[in-house]
């Protein structure tokens, strides 16, 4: 039988846990001073990057690579692990969504 001080310790023990994931899930956003975003010429707004690989349109939204969902500010990419990327970003990387 739980008794009601063990149960009060356990739910509180729960909701920290609950409350550390919810900080965790939050992953920080790459900076283009980031050594890998340098790399490969990751560009934070895709509409003003200089590379010459970049064609208008292009952007991290609409790349194979994104994994934020359709509509989505900012998600994951492969190739900055633990990080997100701006929606509207570019990367030489770049590869067209099927």
């Amino acid at each position: 039988m739980t008794t009601r001080r063990v149960f009060m310790m356990q739910s509180v023990l729960g909701a920290s846990v609950l409350a550390s994931g919810a900080v965790m899930a939050a992953a920080p956003m790459v900076a283009e001073t980031d050594a890998n975003a340098k790399a490969l010429a990751y560009s934070a707004d895709g509409a003003t990057s200089k590379n010459a690989k970049h064609q208008a349109g292009q952007a991290c939204s609409n790349c194979a690579l994104f994994q934020g969902k359709a509509g989505d500010a900012a998600g994951g990419c492969p190739l900055f692990a633990g990080k997100q990327v701006s929606a509207k970003a570019w990367c030489s990387a770049y590869a067209k969504k099927a």
